[in-house]
């Protein structure tokens, strides 16, 4: 009997619901972000750090709203690099797909040392090594087992911030006037904030380049990453009113590690190591969601020969992008293992805010209706605005960065017209 139904060795099998979409998005954007970024934001907008908060998310939600109409009109695996390409140009897929790649790469990289740092600070780099091969071989073994996984990873991480909501909002140290914004908040303040807590919501991308293994895509996406983005919002709301009641702005601004300190100064000491815990999960969780993101949109782009052609392979068995998850696993183990790229997560944010760009560019083409652009239009100056609000060197190379993925593309073009 034939398999009518059946995909061709080229393609990815459907096979992820509403369900299973939701929590890979929920573990990309619910992981270390929350437990590291606070202190940064805090530090650029002092009691402002809620106004940066809201800021991101309106950011954020633009470009899920851009993201789930695209997704759903091209459901296929590369997300804005297929978005762009097929609604701008091939110029504007590739360096959609070229920040993305380049900056979630970086991103793996410092989410697997952030593992090392909470799992075993003295070993860093040989824990990160050893989560990066751990999670490249369950990606290997096909996107229904990372989807289990990431269901358990978002269990886990959102127990042990609920533990902290409780914790510091029931706590004899809690002051709810060191919530509210004051006098000294300063617009630059808040957008830099802005642009480090967006960061953490940037893992509802992950939904759109799953686009061709979700059953169903024009229904399933856009219900799945507006669910995810606003599940999100509730949870890191809480958490920084939560961090802020007990430690005010300027204590959470010098924290290192700010919701161990939360809970410390709430008076719970004996719940710092769960919350170690609970960070080097959600730091895993993101770099299992980061890795599947990468390598779809690296299948992508070696499709249209904009990357090598041998990393466009789907693995007959598992129906993956296993030469594409091995490039991409073995790229971040080099970088784990050599450098410590903690400090390129705002060059990371500029990359994101670069993709969402070409994203909602792209959407503001799907309708000429002025009602349905809105959203585009604002979500597109909001990136802009962001990326260069970021610190001068992140900016710096994140431009860099960019400006080499223009010179590949013009490269290419030359080699081909020989």
């Amino acid at each position: 009997m034939t398999r009518s139904a059946s995909p061709s060795p080229s393609e990815l099998r459907r096979t992820l619901g509403v369900a299973d979409a939701v929590v890979i998005g929920l573990g990309s954007m619910i992981g270390a972000g929350i437990f590291a970024a606070l202190g940064p934001a805090a530090r650029a907008a002092g009691s402002g750090l809620l106004l940066g908060l809201a800021v991101a998310a309106v950011v954020a939600y633009c470009n899920a709203t851009s993201s789930a109409r695209l997704a759903a009109r091209y459901p296929a695996s590369g997300g804005t690099y297929v978005y762009g390409r097929e609604r701008l140009g091939m110029f504007w897929g590739h360096l959609a797909g070229w920040a993305f790649v380049v900056g979630k790469t970086a991103s793996c990289a410092a989410m697997a040392l952030t593992v090392g740092a909470y799992v075993w600070p003295g070993q860093a780099h040989a824990v990160a090594v050893a989560a990066v091969v751990a999670l490249t071989a369950v990606n290997y073994g096909g996107v229904q087992k990372s989807a289990w996984l990431t269901r358990v990873i978002v269990a886990v991480v959102l127990a042990v911030l609920a533990a902290v909501i409780v914790v510091c909002l029931g706590s004899g140290a809690f002051a709810a006037d060191r919530v509210a914004v004051g006098g000294s908040v300063g617009a630059g303040g808040v957008l830099q904030a802005a642009g480090l807590l967006f960061f953490a919501f940037a893992g509802y991308a992950r939904i759109a380049t799953l686009g061709e293994e979700i059953r169903d895509p024009a229904r399933t996406i856009p219900r799945a990453i507006p669910l995810a983005l606003g599940i999100t919002l509730a949870v890191y709301v809480c958490v920084a009113v939560a961090a802020l009641s007990v430690l005010g702005p300027e204590g959470l601004g010098r924290a290192t590690a700010p919701l161990a300190d939360a809970v410390r100064a709430a008076g719970v000491p004996g719940l710092v190591p769960v919350v170690r815990a609970g960070a080097a999960v959600a730091a895993l969780g993101s770099l299992l969601a980061l890795v599947l993101g990468v390598s779809r949109t690296t299948l992508a782009m070696a499709r249209d020969r904009h990357l090598p052609a041998v990393l466009a392979a789907v693995h007959p068995r598992f129906q993956v992008p296993h030469r594409a998850e091995l490039a991409v696993g073995s790229v971040v183990a080099v970088l784990t293992a050599t450098v410590d790229v903690r400090d390129a997560i705002g060059f990371s944010s500029f990359g994101v805010l670069a993709y969402y760009a070409v994203a909602n560019a792209s959407a503001w083409t799907l309708d000429p209706a002025p009602a349905r652009r809105a959203v585009p239009a604002l979500g597109l100056v909001g990136c802009v605005t962001l990326a260069f609000a970021l610190p001068w060197v992140s900016v710096a190379v994140g431009s860099g960065v960019l400006a080499a993925g223009m010179a590949s593309y013009g490269v290419r073009r030359w080699w081909a017209a020989r």
